[in-house]
């Protein structure tokens, strides 16, 4: 078994993912691995290559073509790490669907659910059971992800939730979506919200199991919230960038949870900003937003 380091980030190609990469490529030892995923073979020969190249460099880089929606390759990468590694040490699910807008939320409804839940729920499952002791399992999410962004009536189906009742609320949503009765069953129309709150609860579902286990041997599973980037995706949303990170600043925080010598037992299982939990209860519906928003 080789007792290197394996580092895995999602939706690499660009952007923050790109950035992760490229901060745990410089700040890992040369015998470590750190593999950059993404579903476009080209576009993740290509990154893969500069970020190998690049001066600060020190861990090998190494692309890999993963479809996240694709449960059953996720799955298959997972037992390769297990098989020719040991397992695997750090894993950030980062991908995401890029939404614009004056697009229509509920035409795209799916690519975005599969992209950013299902494929969390899938990162989640497989790579949960390869996680070396002591390593670092994140999802990448936002402060919209906590439960006061949705309306009371809809708390229950995610506040203590195991995996299965965040996927099959994830799917009731999306049903509701498709049905037009997202609005009258309290769901917001803005996708990102409900998004975020069961990307956010399918990791404390997943934590809640592990916790103690975890804790004792240095293990950390989290949410995390990068703040405000400066992105492809972002930056249609915004109108004022100015206090907006590089994915370079952004990624700054997020490898500092990541590579600390010791797990903060008030950040396990939590969404967690700038080094800090916040709170799961906190937040208000974004009503105003959504009046501004096309369904």
């Amino acid at each position: 078994m080789n007792t290197s380091r394996i580092a895995l980030v999602t939706g690499a190609n660009q952007g923050l993912g790109r950035a992760l990469v490229e901060g745990l490529a410089a700040r890992m030892d040369q015998d470590d691995l750190v593999l950059l995923t993404g579903r476009n073979r080209q576009r993740v020969t290509d990154a893969a290559q500069e970020v190998a190249q690049a001066p600060s460099t020190r861990a090998r880089v190494e692309g890999e073509v993963l479809d996240v929606t694709d449960a059953a390759a996720v799955s298959r990468l997972a037992e390769d790490l297990r098989a020719r590694h040991g397992g695997v040490d750090v894993v950030v699910s980062n991908a995401v669907a890029r939404l614009l807008p004056g697009e229509s939320q509920a035409e795209r409804a799916d690519e975005f659910i599969d992209v950013s839940n299902s494929a969390t729920h899938a990162v989640l499952r497989a790579f949960g059971p390869v996680l070396r002791p002591g390593g670092r399992l994140l999802v990448v999410a936002s402060s919209l992800g906590t439960l006061g962004h949705l309306a009371p009536r809809l708390h229950r189906l995610f506040d203590g939730a195991s995996l299965d009742q965040v996927e099959y609320a994830v799917e009731s949503w999306r049903s509701a979506v498709h049905h037009r009765t997202a609005t009258e069953d309290g769901w917001p129309l803005w996708l990102n919200v409900p998004s975020k709150v069961a990307q956010v609860a399918a990791v404390r579902a997943v934590a809640a199991d592990r916790r103690d286990r975890d804790l004792a041997d240095g293990t950390l599973v989290a949410a995390v919230c990068p703040g405000m980037v400066d992105t492809p995706t972002s930056r249609p949303w915004f109108g004022d960038f100015s206090q907006a990170q590089s994915p370079a600043q952004a990624a700054e925080a997020v490898l500092d949870l990541i590579l600390a010598d010791r797990v903060d037992p008030a950040l396990y299982g939590e969404l967690v900003r700038f080094g800090k939990a916040l709170d799961w209860h906190a937040g208000t519906p974004p009503t105003e937003q959504d009046r501004l928003l096309t369904p």
